[in-house]
């Protein structure tokens, strides 16, 4: 395994789990519990987690032995268990990883205590401790040696040592953990300790926990100018903060997502995260590092001269769908959303979509599966309407149910069949819905599958081969305008119209200083955008919208709400104020995409008698 993981890391990078503490401690594990214990007393516990992180995405997971060394077990009177708990701990992750083509890595942490010159413990004594630990490790089937958050080099010399003692060509990676400078708790510099691990012989060095991505990119810059060895980084997600007496970490999944890729530029072969990194943030660094995958694949191509692969011409937009013919015309679109129904009865989707068709609607947009609901197939309730009743539909293609083989094989099928109309979406979490312990697959984001998308458009496939004919979708994306961290969802949007993305289709605009700011935020990199139009139907919808689905909508309109004096009287000022809205963006945007909800497709119509008989060009 040496071999294979040295060789691998000089190809590509490899991503690492995240915390073990973390999830335990979120599960209800007291603090003041030996969590290495588990491995023997909640063995489903543990091996529960490694699954959450393997069904991330994660190449590597280390086992949870980060204190199993004689002397942290002994402040639990466990120190004659160090072999039962880390032979454990190995084989627990070795089973959950038995499925997945991954590694195993032996996690060794500090001892606790200081060692010579600084304590009573001598050399020999750690190196001991050690080897204790790793030849448990080794005998459990791990396949490297994780040596992570030492903060003094002498200690992490002798763990080294040891490691070689048990199994001189077992991998090593070797990490420190530092300061906001950069620097290890003893004082050593990036330029100090970097060339000293490399003496004693690690294959990998780097650093982990303790800071937050920022700062670890520092060190890592540092440590790069002075060693050619393959770099890791796990930084915490950011520095804790305490709430309500709980240290809770705020970076949120794409923020370390984002610094992933970063890590990587900066020469990172493995990449991870430490303490408040969850699977959650794994996955999004997953599908941020195949996004970049796929780009250095592309330039390092070029870079050597190589011939890129052979795509064929994008169609133009107005070639494409009667929808792309519209937006290339800059006329103003209209679309109704009909959500596929929970059985196979869709009599009332089609004489709804019949009746839309009637009245001059441009196309129906179908959702999948919205809130993580289970439903009839979205892409098969698509083909129907387009066979059946004539009308373009708009299919939403998530990524929360597929991974990318999944994906490639729908968008052909979907081609093939004559859809043409996509929005490309990440996806509703299933915890949001009535299965919540259903597995999410997120190999990519909405980023990831613009880009899957606009390559089938051009004749390649995930993997940059050659398919033939190009796909002729027209590629949308979603937006919006209310979220409280704008910064991060601009700059998500300046990466999707990057990708591909062709049109934008916001949540329910309520607040329409929030369009106007957004509209303006985007203007250097300005697609199609199409307002979302909700019509609501109570007060109590009014409130979920806001408070659940943290949708933004002041309090005015929940006033106005709240005033109906019956359920009637609320429908109407809830399309009063859809009709509202319509009017007041129908000169900042493209299009609009009206809501029905409940299936009330006349509500829909309503709305949009608004516009009148003839229809505004976009601004």
């Amino acid at each position: 395994m040496h071999a294979d993981l040295i060789a691998r890391l000089n190809k590509s990078p490899v991503l690492c789990d995240g915390a073990m503490g973390t999830l335990l401690y979120a599960r209800g594990v007291f603090i003041n519990r030996c969590y290495d214990e588990l491995n023997l007393s909640q063995p489903e516990l543990v091996r529960t987690v490694h699954h959450d992180y393997l069904q991330a995405g994660a190449e590597i997971i280390e086992t949870n032995t980060f204190g199993g060394n004689s002397f942290r077990l002994g402040r639990h009177s466990l120190s004659e268990k160090v072999h039962d708990i880390n032979f454990t701990g190995a084989r627990l992750a070795r089973e959950a990883a038995k499925s997945f083509d991954v590694w195993v890595a032996g996690s060794v942490g500090p001892l606790g205590i200081r060692i010579e010159p600084l304590g009573k413990t001598s050399f020999e004594e750690a190196r001991a401790a050690f080897r204790n630990q790793v030849a448990a490790l080794v005998e459990g089937g791990v396949d490297l040696i994780m040596l992570e958050t030492f903060g003094y080099l002498e200690e992490l010399h002798q763990a080294l040592l040891a490691a070689r003692d048990v199994n001189p060509k077992i991998p090593v990676v070797a990490q420190v953990t530092i300061d906001e400078d950069g620097n290890c708790l003893d004082g050593s510099t990036p330029e100090a300790f970097a060339p000293r691990l490399a003496e004693w012989g690690a294959d990998v060095i780097g650093c982990n926990c303790s800071v937050g991505p920022v700062d670890m990119l520092d060190a890592i810059e540092r440590v790069r100018a002075v060693s050619s060895l393959p770099l890791a980084a796990q930084p915490n997600a950011g520095i804790p903060r305490s709430v309500e007496g709980r240290n809770i970490y705020l970076c949120s999944p794409e923020y370390m997502a984002s610094y992933a890729r970063k890590f990587i530029a900066a020469g990172v072969r493995l990449v991870g995260g430490c303490c408040g990194t969850t699977p959650e943030h794994i996955r999004v660094m997953k599908s941020a590092l195949r996004v970049g995958e796929a780009r250095s694949k592309i330039g390092s191509a070029h870079a050597r001269g190589q011939t890129a692969p052979a795509a064929t011409p994008l169609l133009p937009l107005e070639g494409r769908s009667g929808l792309g013919a519209r937006l290339a015309a800059r006329e103003f679109v209209t679309m109704v959303e009909i959500v596929p129904p929970k059985g196979t009865d869709i009599h009332k989707e089609l004489e709804g979509a019949r009746f839309l068709k009637s009245v001059g609607v441009d196309a129906i947009n179908i959702p999948d599966s919205p809130r993580a609901s289970a439903r009839m197939s979205n892409q098969a309730l698509s083909l129907l309407v387009q066979q059946e009743v004539g009308i373009e539909a708009i299919l939403h293609y998530t990524c929360r149910d597929r991974n990318v083989l999944c994906i490639q094989s729908d968008l052909l099928g979907a081609a093939a069949t004559g859809i043409r109309n996509l929005i490309c979406i990440t996806g509703d979490p299933p915890k949001m819905g009535n299965y919540p312990d259903a597995t999410a697959v997120f190999d990519v984001d909405a980023i990831g599958l613009v880009n899957i998308v606009h390559n089938l458009n051009r004749g390649l496939d995930i993997g940059g081969n050659p398919i033939g004919a190009g796909t002729s979708f027209v590629i949308g994306v979603g937006a919006n305008p209310g979220l409280t961290d704008l910064d991060e969802e601009i700059r998500r949007f300046e990466y999707k119209v990057e990708a591909g993305a062709e049109y934008a289709v916001t949540q329910p605009v309520f607040d329409l200083s929030l369009l106007e700011t957004f509209l303006r935020r985007i203007d250097h990199c300005r697609i199609p955008v199409v307002a979302g139009i909700w019509p609501l139907v109570s007060v109590r919808n009014a409130e979920f919208m806001k408070n659940e689905l943290r949708v933004s909508l002041p309090d005015a309109i929940l006033e106005r709400m709240a005033r109906a004096k019956s359920p009637e009287a609320a429908r109407e000022e809830g399309i009063a104020i859809a009709r509202e809205m319509l009017i007041a963006v129908r000169q900042m945007v493209q299009g609009a995409q009206i809501s029905a909800p409940q299936g009330r497709y006349t509500s829909a119509v309503d709305v949009l008698e608004a516009l009148g008989t003839s229809r505004p060009a976009a601004v």
